[in-house]
């Protein structure tokens, strides 16, 4: 039975964790917020030591630490993007392994430097990739590795997940916390993108908004043209209330991939492979930061070239 620490445990990703760190066969010891909604500790244990001050709550680890056998074995960082980096520090320094929401980093060179932290500490640091191990990606992968290796696909990448107005008043709108949208919620996309079909050969915005992005991707396997949304506007359907307002496609070739179900067990996969020493190191999430990092930095050339059918007034079904 491992011991775990969580950051940011008042968060909206966090209940995942908390499930998947109970479905693993392992403990909660303590967490940290600096808000105080954590009635929901008390599904999983009422003995967890909460915190809201990170003074406090790092004084408290260094005592497990040097109480013996109290110290904890894994910090999972599910702070805001920013604060990552200090998180990760300091769960590697204080001897414990790391386990790190989405994404690890907001720029490449961070990645680098704790890739270094790592294996001077003798700890690892791992992020939740989770879409590598949906079934139905892992299935694509397959698919694509026994394809003609000169094959190069044509993908449209769709997501849409629509926020209402808090989402920008909280530190998710502030680029400089969240990395932006391309960033915050297209992470996973990309890593998925650039782990099957290979690295980035060109890299083009064409829309880049608060609340929507748009662009082409040039892989090594693949031409993609993507697009993000959080403006349920964009939806291919008429919202309705009490139902889901999220669509999420990708075509290759004009075939849909179905990928639409089974992403709530994925934290609990995500788990299973890294404490069997299993998980995604920084050097094998470096090229979708340094993708997502590309995108936020690149000036946009508005409607040009091969652009996104949904930037065009057309809706993808």
């Amino acid at each position: 039975m491992k011991r775990f620490a969580v950051i940011g445990v008042g968060g909206y990703i966090a209940p995942r964790h908390l499930e998947a760190i109970k479905q693993t066969g392992n403990v909660l010891v303590a967490a940290l917020d600096k808000h105080d909604s954590v009635g929901i500790l008390d599904r999983y244990s009422t003995s967890v030591d909460f915190f809201t001050e990170f003074e406090r709550f790092d004084r408290h680890l260094e005592k497990l630490k040097r109480s013996g056998d109290g110290a904890v074995d894994y910090v999972t960082v599910c702070s805001p993007n920013y604060l990552h980096d200090a998180h990760v520090r300091f769960a590697l320094r204080i001897g414990a392994d790391v386990i790190c929401e989405k994404p690890l980093m907001l720029n490449p060179w961070n990645v680098v430097a704790l890739a270094e932290d790592a294996k001077e500490s003798g700890r690892t640091i791992n992020t939740i990739m989770q879409l590598r191990l949906h079934p139905a990606i892992i299935a694509l992968k397959e698919r694509i590795d026994k394809a003609p290796k000169d094959k190069v696909f044509d993908i449209d990448l769709s997501y849409i997940t629509s926020r209402g107005h808090w989402y920008q008043v909280s530190w998710k709108g502030d680029v400089s916390k969240s990395g932006g949208i391309a960033t915050n919620i297209g992470i996973h996309f990309f890593d998925m993108l650039a782990w099957i079909f290979g690295g980035v050969k060109k890299n083009i915005v064409h829309v880049y908004e608060p609340t929507r992005a748009a662009g082409f991707l040039e892989l090594g396997r693949a031409r993609v043209r993507w697009f993000l949304s959080l403006d349920r506007n964009d939806l291919p359907f008429s919202p309705e209330e009490g139902k889901p307002m999220t669509f999420r496609s990708i075509k290759i070739d004009g075939e849909e991939v179905e990928f639409s179900s089974g992403f709530t067990e994925l934290h609990v996969k995500s788990y299973e492979k890294i404490l069997a020493g299993e998980g995604f190191m920084p050097e094998e999430v470096l090229p979708s930061i340094e993708l997502v990092s590309g995108i936020r930095n690149a000036a946009p050339i508005g409607l040009k070239g091969d652009y996104h059918p949904m930037l065009g007034g057309k809706k993808v079904f």
